[in-house]
């Protein structure tokens, strides 16, 4: 997650401040009034507040789409969002209990313009709950088949804990296999912080 300083209106925390800076950058070229848009690891709500924001500007009527399997970050979320969206806007957020393995199901044919994940477990909570390979691979499947062309996927991922780097390299191994005709992909990181998160950005043409 961005970990959005509500106000002082920057990344902090678990990203490194450029990394998130980067991000975040990087979803404001993509990501339109409107826009319908998946967080798949929606966690505290940091992420799925800024994408909000991004979807409902200028009263326009896009929709987020917010998954987590724990109950607590769909509280932690549900909160952040009441404190600050107003009443439309925090309508046009969708929290779920779901893993995010499961997004095409929920969001059929809709044409998405951005899916974001940011791997691992949830800050402030308990570290032995992570995202796993597997139904990570299954979500970016997923998040390939309902995105709309001119569409963004982004992952963050940390190589620091237990599993971490082999997911790292399962989603380097998933981009690195979609068809050059169809996606331009690309990955981030810190040369001189090997343990710093990754990000990894495939782009549907």
């Amino acid at each position: 997650m961005c970990y959005w300083n509500l106000k002082l209106g920057f990344p902090f925390q678990r990203i490194p401040h450029a990394m998130g800076i980067v991000l975040c950058r990087v979803w404001r070229k993509v990501v339109r009034p409107g826009d319908i848009v998946i967080d798949a690891t929606c966690g505290n709500g940091h992420d799925t507040l800024e994408l909000a924001k991004m979807v409902c500007a200028d009263n326009a009527s896009g929709y987020v789409y917010a998954f987590d399997v724990q109950e607590d970050a769909l509280a932690n979320s549900s909160y952040l969002l009441d404190q600050h969206l107003d009443s439309v806007q925090r309508k046009r957020v969708k929290l779920l209990r779901l893993c995010h393995s499961q997004l095409e199901k929920i969001v059929g044919e809709t044409a998405v313009r951005l899916v974001t994940f940011n791997l691992g477990y949830l800050p402030g909570g308990d570290h032995t709950v992570i995202t796993n390979v597997d139904t990570t691979i299954q979500a970016l499947q997923a998040s390939s088949n309902v995105l709309q062309p001119g569409g963004l996927i982004s992952v963050i991922a940390y190589v620091g804990h237990s599993g971490g780097r082999e997911e790292f390299e399962a989603v380097m191994n998933f981009a690195a296999n979609l068809p050059t005709r169809e996606w331009i992909c690309s990955q981030h990181e810190w040369v001189n912080r090997p343990l710093s998160p990754r990000l990894i950005l495939m782009c549907k043409r």
